[in-house]
């Protein structure tokens, strides 16, 4: 009877030994698959968008309907580094007359984090009009932003400034959710946490490779608003710039 016993449980541990490596062949299949979908999905993004990554003085078109300044982190309702210089690059698209409005786009989910009107209000101080400046409440991701630009405030050709890692991606978006759109890279200085950031974004391109292909709404869609308008009627009433 022992002996059977034994033969029994030998049996059972080749069994959950031949189940183990099969787990871990599989695991590292699938593990092998994803990291080559990144991949893949990450070179689609950048070459497909490389040659419209501009400086401001080679955009010469003179149809671009606004320069979309993405959203970053606020602290104290002011911009951080990585914002600001955003905001300082869409002022000299601005200046340089690329475009004659922005959309300042962004996080202002909740009443006590808000990063439009702080981009709005920093470019308001160094001489910016506030009836150019339209501001896009809800642009909670890059995806939303562009999709937002086209579908609410009826854009049809941009500028898009953020810096050079995140603009792949912008464009990326842009181009497929039927804008035709430049980017212009904001890098002024040096970053902390680079190596994250860059990490991060081969995940969030692969993330839009796919949600371009479903084109899900945004978040919020709400009424038309007219770029060749005033840019105040986005502004938010219980909020003093």
């Amino acid at each position: 009877m022992s002996i059977l016993n034994s033969i029994k449980g030998l049996i059972n541990k080749i069994i959950d030994l031949i189940t183990i490596k099969q787990l871990l062949c599989a695991g590292i299949i699938i593990i092998s698959i994803f990291v080559i979908f990144v991949l893949i999905t990450n070179l689609i993004v950048c070459f497909s968008v490389k040659d419209n990554i501009k400086t401001v003085e080679e955009i010469t078109d003179t149809d671009i309907d606004c320069i979309i300044v993405l959203g970053a982190r606020v602290r104290d309702k002011r911009p951080t580094g990585i914002l600001e210089d955003r905001i300082i690059v869409g002022m000299k698209l601005y200046n340089a007359q690329v475009a004659s409005k922005f959309i300042m786009s962004g996080d202002h989910g909740h009443v006590e984090y808000d990063e439009v009107n702080s981009m709005k209000k920093y470019a308001i101080d160094r001489g910016i009009p506030s009836s150019d400046i339209f501001m896009d409440h809800a642009g909670f991701s890059t995806y939303e932003t562009m999709y937002r630009a086209k579908e609410v405030f009826g854009a049809k050709k941009v500028v898009i400034v953020t810096q050079k890692y995140h603009l792949y991606r912008s464009l990326y978006d842009a181009e497929k959710l039927g804008l035709k759109a430049y980017g212009v890279d904001s890098d002024l200085r040096i970053y902390g946490k680079n190596s994250y950031r860059s990490v991060r974004e081969w995940f969030a391109r692969t993330k839009d490779f796919v949600k371009v292909i479903c084109k899900p709404s945004s978040t919020y869609v709400g009424e038309k608003i007219d770029l060749s308008g005033d840019g105040d009627v986005t502004n938010d009433k219980y909020t003093e710039l």
